[in-house]
């Protein structure tokens, strides 16, 4: 099938004039360059938002190379728009084999990048096993990909600084709660064309991105239960409002499961046998390990995809356990990922970022903190776009809290 490059194009130029704070970097980098004869390699969710940022590093002066970070995220048109852009090369296809999308990464990789821009932590291991001097650091954006990053620097194995773009306010705040939350629903209903009000739906992990589909369920007139291993969480949730048990009983009266954890086997086998007919089962998390495909497969009598990116698997007694976007990252799988304006906040964040790990080099190989100042440059940012006031601390209230803070 032949990629309309233009609709491409216009999917791009859409998202670039919903993204006023990128549009005002953009103005800067122009004249500034801060990302001159450096090269930048970026492994992302590939389609027009994301796109975005990558002519926004190359307009600061980068050489940009960029690859998928999940095999069904991946926007042929938009990825084909992309590459005619002078200065930016593009390694990515939509539904290619694991060996092909492990290829991409490496090719992302092959032109010696300086900073690196990671999603889920796929460029990361790879440099780690092969290494390469010229690194600087870089910024990784999802709970996943930080979590591999800290375990690597417990074990004293991290090369280089990277930044955990996923802690920092303008990133968790919103786009794990509202971006997350909208975009998931946004995959569930151009999947399914199904009515949430008066559906049990179990929200697995009550995370910022559980917090929001979880207040979005509910807003949508499901009858909500959260399953989260953290006590703390739990009872969070069920202050919201929500019920609280565990995954192997909630799951006999669900109608709808989502996972977001980051962890593997949340929904194991035992708890699949305990389904009830007919349940939809679909995962918010970076990998397809959540909920897994070849556990269903094994499970089942017969299998066959009955709509677009819904698999339907049938066990011997003849229940039904259907399986949404291959148990991938539904919001991305099945739809367009996050609003524009979500992701034109924490891009700003994490180009701001690549900025400061350029103006500190050298830095320890750590997992570090996204500088406060970055955190509120983009606030103050976006308040203005919206044409938002707020006040400030005086002299005097300074003083005196820091005399409190002493």
């Amino acid at each position: 099938m032949a990629i309309n490059l233009e609709n491409g194009r216009n999917k791009i130029e859409w998202a670039t004039s919903r993204m006023p704070l990128l549009n005002q970097l953009r103005e800067r980098y122009r004249r500034e360059t801060p990302f001159a004869n450096q090269r930048i390699s970026m492994s992302i969710h590939l389609e027009a938002k994301t796109a975005c940022l990558a002519i926004l590093l190359r307009d600061g002066g980068a050489q940009v190379h960029v690859t998928g970070s999940n095999p069904l995220s991946t926007q042929d048109d938009i990825a084909g728009a992309l590459a005619e852009a002078e200065g930016i090369e593009v390694f990515a296809q939509h539904g290619v084999s694991t060996d092909d999308y492990t290829k991409h990464l490496v090719q992302t990789l092959a032109h010696q990048p300086h900073l690196i821009l990671d999603d889920g932590g796929d460029l990361i291991s790879l440099l780690h096993a092969d290494p390469q001097e010229q690194v600087l650091g870089g910024c990784e954006e999802t709970t996943t990909g930080v979590g591999r990053l800290r375990r690597l620097s417990a074990e004293g194995k991290l090369l280089f600084p990277m930044f955990a773009v996923n802690d920092a306010r303008m990133k968790s705040l919103f786009d794990n709660r509202y971006g997350t939350g909208q975009s998931v629903w946004d995959g569930i209903f151009r999947s399914t064309n199904l009515l949430i009000a008066g559906k049990n739906v179990l929200v697995v992990g009550y995370g910022w991105c559980g917090r929001g589909i979880a207040q979005r369920a509910d807003g949508l007139g499901a009858r909500v239960t959260v399953a989260d291993v953290d006590p703390v969480r739990a009872l969070e949730a069920w202050m919201e409002g929500f019920n609280v048990a565990p995954v192997a009983k909630a799951i006999r009266e669900a109608d709808l499961v989502i996972t977001v954890t980051g962890c593997a086997d949340v929904v194991p086998e035992e708890a699949l046998r305990a389904a009830k007919d007919g349940v939809v089962l679909c995962n918010a998390g970076h990998f397809n390990v959540e909920v897994r495909p070849d556990t269903l497969a094994d499970m089942a009598a017969s299998q066959r995809t009955i709509r677009d990116g819904v698999e339907e698997y049938t066990l011997d007694d003849g229940r039904r356990l259907y399986l949404l976007g291959e148990g991938r990252l539904v919001n991305l799988a099945l739809g367009d990922g996050h609003p524009v304006e979500i992701m034109d906040l924490s891009f700003a964040v994490q180009a701001l970022t690549l900025e400061h790990v350029l103006r500190s080099a050298p830095l320890a190989p750590a997992v570090h903190a996204v500088p406060e100042d970055v955190d509120d440059m983009v606030a103050r940012m976006k308040l203005k776009t919206l044409g938002l006031e707020i006040d400030a601390l005086t002299e005097a209230q300074q003083t005196y809290l820091g005399r409190t803070a002493s």
